[in-house]
């Protein structure tokens, strides 16, 4: 990916003739299509132990691609201090965090930038991101921003466990009785977490985005469902990857956020994904007693530079794997 760095996205005047004055920004949510009697599931995983539980997860994963969970075992403390130090970095002055920009950072795996890319998209994800690629807590500890790298490494260790057990789950649902080497390469091979920051927008209703709150996923016949936050909660989002291994079966759908403007917001999602050099397909454990798979096998790295060169467009992009 290869972001443009800009000026701080909320003083851009090339921002500003984008949204307002060429009215670009068409992809909005519209309030006729917002659904306020469905919601995505909140799961509590206290009691791990109970199959309904792993049943819960597979469920929502199959119909939402989306869902909450609750009592998931990373301390409140943890998630404070990621979102302190997210804070921290992007109140950095600007001379600061163009230090990690595309032309001046130490290492590809650490990138400030913005996703403001008026030459590829219609619509404004009016976001500014710092983008960190995990290889090993030496390089972290080295290269990444002082500001935040502890926060952000302690949120990556106490998020392990839970990431580890959502997999087992939905992987006993696809027949793969045991998550082996490669299998876990796959599943969670490389690990990225981003710091996302959204300024006040003086046009929300023109922009989209990827938030905890205000986060909109979408529903049955193009409809929309509000995601509230919940304090402490953890959002799990399935993904294209995960679509492709399953044959269809676990959902990545799209999602959105109606973007504030009366407040900052960020967010701080990681990634987990197989490595660039991984072929991916439909677990062949999945497609016994199956007609057909619904994916080729595709080189991980392949897919997501298709993803990244293509503009805004939905889930459209997964077709590049399509059979």
């Amino acid at each position: 990916m290869a972001p443009i760095v800009a000026t701080p996205i909320s003083e851009s005047s090339d921002i500003t003739d984008f949204v307002v004055t060429k009215g670009n920004g068409k992809e909005r949510i519209s309030v006729n299509n917002i659904m306020t009697l469905e919601s995505i599931p909140i799961i509590d995983m206290s009691n791990w132990g109970e199959p309904k539980v792993s049943e819960s997860i597979c469920d929502a994963a199959e119909k939402w691609g989306f869902f909450q969970i609750i009592n998931h075992g990373v301390p409140i403390e943890v998630l404070e201090n990621v979102k302190d130090a997210t804070h921290r970095f992007f109140n950095l002055p600007a001379e600061e965090k163009r230090k990690f920009s595309k032309e001046n950072s130490p290492s590809n795996n650490v990138r400030f930038g913005t996703n403001f890319r008026p030459e590829a998209e219609n619509s404004l994800e009016w976001k500014d991101y710092l983008s960190l690629f995990y290889v090993s807590e030496a390089e972290a500890s080295a290269l990444w921003p002082h500001v935040c790298k502890d926060q952000v490494l302690e949120y990556m260790r106490s998020s392990e466990l839970v990431i580890k057990r959502l997999l087992e789950s939905l992987m006993k649902r696809l027949n793969v009785k045991e998550i082996d080497e490669r299998k876990e390469s796959l599943l969670m091979g490389s690990k990225r977490i981003n710091l996302n920051y959204y300024p006040i927008c003086p046009n929300p209703e023109l922009t989209v985005g990827d938030d905890i709150g205000g986060l909109y996923v979408q529903g049955n016949n193009n409809s929309w469902v509000h995601v509230p936050p919940i304090s402490g909660s953890l959002l799990i989002n399935v993904g294209d990857a995960l679509q492709i291994m399953s044959n269809g079966r676990y959902k990545s759908i799209e999602h959105r956020v109606v973007a504030s403007g009366s407040k900052n917001r960020i967010s701080v999602p990681i990634f987990v994904n197989p490595r660039p050099y991984d072929m991916i397909g439909p677990f062949l454990e999945v497609l016994e007693g199956v007609e057909k798979a619904l994916y080729k096998q595709v080189l991980y790295s392949d897919y997501v530079k298709h993803f990244f060169r293509k503009a805004h467009d939905g889930k459209n992009t997964i077709e590049f794997a399509k059979v």
